[in-house]
């Protein structure tokens, strides 16, 4: 069974160090029509991730991405930008590198005027955005390795309870130098998740 410990049961948002991240890898979820805070990320030939995501730290975030979730916006889309010792990003391309359009949000992190604690360490998922701070749609990336730079400066909401084994396998692929993986990784689905009895 897989703990998630806090150190209280306030309201207030989880601080990262709170968080008991000893126990992952060991979770069995199935996928559901209810939403909820885990999801399933299948891909293809990989295996799948399961993501705990954080509503209280990053609201719209999270409200944002399970609109997507709902709405099967992510499948048969890819991993396009990957690079070991950093991070795995995807959920904007397809297998052709066309471009799917999603609505932009605030982005939530401390420069941008929002308070979160999550920081940027190896399976934490966050979201991509350009250089102008409310720009994040619907791409994130999964963290590889520890990158404080991005704290404070991207939307973290959510971390990985199952499957950075395939976090890991996907961030060893070859790529180009465009950081586009030369076989493409595509998302199968991803689904809204719940632990198996």
């Amino acid at each position: 069974m897989i703990s998630v410990c806090f150190t209280s049961c306030s309201k207030e948002p989880p601080k990262h160090e709170d968080l008991d991240f000893s126990q992952v890898d060991i979770a069995e979820f199935t996928e559901t029509d209810k939403e909820t805070d885990y999801v399933i990320i299948t891909v293809a030939d990989y295996g799948q991730i399961v993501i705990r995501l954080f509503p209280d730290v990053a609201p719209i975030t999270v409200k944002n991405f399970k609109k997507l979730v709902s709405e099967k916006f992510y499948d048969g889309l890819i991993f396009h930008r990957v690079i070991e010792g950093f991070m795995i990003q995807g959920g904007g391309y397809t297998e052709k590198m066309t471009q799917k359009q999603s609505t932009a949000i605030k982005g939530e992190f401390s420069s941008n005027g929002v308070e979160n604690n999550l920081r940027h360490i190896p399976g934490v998922i966050s979201m991509a955005r350009t250089s102008v701070k409310d720009s994040a749609t619907s791409q994130f990336f999964i963290m590889h390795k520890e990158s404080p730079h991005l704290d404070g400066e991207y939307a973290a909401f959510g971390y990985t309870v199952y499957g950075i084994d395939v976090v890991n396998k996907i961030a060893e692929v070859q790529t180009n130098s465009s950081d586009r993986p030369t076989t493409n990784v595509v998302i199968t689905s991803i689904r809204f998740a719940e632990r198996a009895e």
